[in-house]
């Protein structure tokens, strides 16, 4: 995932690295998104959209990821940081609204990222390892579908038929075998289906 993470930031901007981005920043905004889509508003009748809120885990590890790298980081070398922060650590049992603030928190105070609180939340919002490695590539190859139909210049259309496109990655990944060797290019094939063309 590091590895795939890289590749998008320098999709990008080649030099991602060395530019000092605010990845902690874009991190804390994706808690906010996670919280509407869980619902906070006590004002109101709300219901969790979970497959929604574990997007927006997704979304947050892409900007986790990337705060964790450095100008001439080496992936395996922070592949085993992350492993050994977890090999030693209980998640809290927080629930999502919790964990969520705990996580955002740490990233406004450190200006930084937490991958123990965000294992706090994965738990917290019922996501597996396995389901963060599926919904992850799922989403960098939208991500990369996004940057190849015009995100970048603003012409990129986020709604088709009805649905944002997050809802159709959803759709997609229920019924795609991550198992596949061509996994990642099942799922752009499947987006370039459903794409409206010009």
């Amino acid at each position: 995932m590091l590895d795939l993470q890289n590749r998008m930031n320098a999709k990008v901007h080649p030099d991602w690295m060395s530019q000092g981005f605010a990845w902690y920043r874009a991190a804390w905004i994706e808690c906010a998104e996670l919280m509407d889509h869980y619902g906070y508003k006590w004002w109101k009748k709300q219901q969790a959209d979970i497959e929604q809120v574990q997007l927006e885990v997704v979304d947050i590890w892409h900007f986790g990821l990337s705060a964790m790298f450095t100008p001439g980081a080496d992936i395996e070398k922070l592949a085993d940081a992350i492993v050994s922060e977890l090999a030693s650590y209980q998640a809290s049992g927080k629930g999502v609204l919790a964990a969520t603030e705990a996580l955002a928190g740490h990233c406004l105070a450190e200006k930084g990222f937490s991958v123990s609180l965000f294992w706090d939340l994965m738990a917290a919002s019922e996501l597996s390892f396995d389901q963060l490695y599926k919904q992850y590539v799922g989403k960098n190859v939208l991500n990369f579908f996004r940057q190849d139909h015009g995100y970048k210049d603003g012409s990129y259309i986020k709604i088709w038929q009805g649905s944002e496109d997050n809802v159709h990655l959803v759709e997609i990944l229920a019924s795609a075998d991550m198992r596949s060797p061509q996994f990642a290019d099942d799922v752009y094939k499947s987006l370039v289906a459903r794409y409206p063309s010009a």
